[in-house]
């Protein structure tokens, strides 16, 4: 699993010009789930996420968590963080979960991360 984070002051998704997303200050999280993937690669990526000290405190140093200012997180499904572009022109993304499977792993992040209170 992998999930490319993004601080941010506001984030929002849209989907045929309808919004099904948006948060103020947080984090935005691209998140792309491979074959193979478990419930414990689950519990490390919210848990890493939830923790990673990446907003500053009134210094300016980054120790802060997402949860310590009392921010939200917006996860966005992204299969294409498993492309393989090492040969030819055209990505391969047979690393990438299938997505019937993906939307099942792609909930329980979800679940997770409306667990820890961050959502």
């Amino acid at each position: 699993m992998r999930a490319l984070i993004q601080r941010v002051t506001s984030a929002s998704v849209y989907v045929d010009d309808s919004s099904v997303g948006e948060i103020g200050i947080g984090l935005l999280v691209l998140i792309g789930i491979k074959n193979g993937d478990k419930e414990t690669d689950v519990e490390y990526v919210v848990d890493k996420t939830t923790n990673l000290r990446i907003f500053p405190d009134n210094e300016g140093k980054f120790d802060k968590s997402v949860a310590d200012v009392g921010g939200s997180v917006l996860l966005v499904s992204q299969f294409t963080l498993y492309s393989n572009t090492r040969k030819g022109r055209r990505p391969s993304f047979t690393e990438a979960m299938p997505p019937e499977e993906a939307k099942d792993m792609f909930d329980a992040v979800t679940k997770v991360f409306e667990d820890t209170g961050v959502s």
